[in-house]
């Protein structure tokens, strides 16, 4: 059996830049870390930059845990046309002129999309339907039906709206929004969604993440900054955030005996505290090494991913 390599890894906040997909910057990260075991927590579509977590080693034990944190996003939507992606990479489908609509009804619209609601994911997502991505029955010609599923949007602000011209002339109402929500929740289905509630159309133009759980932009880099911070013989090499660090700032922390620590490393399901919420719980030794993951079960921590070695 091949053995789990000792390396304690971390995690690398990236800024991603447009035109790069997710598996692009994993791919470059393996080159720059000299390692295959590179994940990422939650992709981002092509177009979009920001804040893309990489987890290298041992860290990728986490990114499946992260994925489900909340994100925050910062945006352009274009009122006054659809496109078969509901975002600027796809091709316009319909085009309607969109001056003058009023605040109060951009404002009603935005409102009635917060909140706890149910979303139609785009059908050039990811999504599999019966085994095949959404995207690629798309793009065999089928007309495809995906589900609603359910999504919280904590905040959709409207901070700014622009009237100007597409580039074939159709009247257009541009939008600066930010939104915070739920992991699975598609910005540019609510591009799609504002559109067809005010009987204009819309989609996305812009989309910048600008955090994912408790990482924010302020923690990244680009892949450039990434590249010279290795080339710089008194730089350090790669900003990488220890697993332990990363863990403690997603989760809450549970700092147990040394008693304790031995028999959770060993399995075993020993008596566990309440904590707020219900996601996981960072175990930590009394000599401040991050343990496992674990998560409550009947009073008992039941061990998701264990990291001390």
């Amino acid at each position: 059996m091949k053995r789990e390599s000792n390396k304690p890894g971390g995690l690398i906040i990236v800024d991603k830049p447009s035109g790069f997909t997710s598996h692009d910057v994993v791919a470059k990260m393996r080159g720059m870390a000299r390692t295959r075991r590179v994940g990422h927590a939650g992709t981002l579509d092509p177009m979009a930059t920001g804040v893309l977590v990489l987890g290298l080693e041992r860290a990728t034990k986490l990114l499946g845990h992260l994925a489900l944190t909340e994100k925050e996003y910062v945006g352009t939507i274009r009122l006054g046309q659809t496109t078969i992606t509901d975002d600027a990479e796809g091709d316009i489908t319909a085009s309607k002129a969109a001056h003058g609509i009023a605040r109060e009804d951009i404002d009603a619209g935005v409102a009635q999309l917060s909140g706890a609601i149910m979303q139609v994911p785009s059908k050039v997502s990811a999504i599999k339907i019966d085994g095949k991505r959404s995207y690629s029955r798309v793009r065999d010609g089928e007309d495809v039906e995906i589900p609603a599923r359910p999504v919280t949007i904590s905040s959709f602000v409207v901070h700014s709206a622009h009237e100007a011209e597409a580039a074939d002339g159709t009247p257009v109402t541009d939008l600066l929004v930010s939104v915070e929500c739920s992991s699975g929740t598609y910005i540019r289905a609510l591009a799609r969604d504002l559109g067809a509630g005010l009987g204009a159309g819309g989609h996305l133009t812009a989309l910048r993440r600008t955090r994912v759980g408790p990482y924010k932009l302020d923690r990244a880099r680009t892949l450039e900054q990434l590249q010279s911070a290795l080339d710089d013989p008194e730089g350090g090499g790669l900003p990488v955030m220890p697993v332990g660090e990363a863990a403690e700032a997603a989760f809450t922390r549970w700092d147990v005996t040394e008693p304790q620590a031995r028999l959770l490393l060993n399995g075993a399901r020993i008596a566990m505290p309440h904590f707020e919420g219900n996601g996981p719980v960072a175990a930590f030794g009394p000599d401040g090494r991050f343990l496992a993951l674990v998560e409550n079960q009947g009073g008992k921590a039941k061990s998701l991913a264990v990291f001390a070695v």
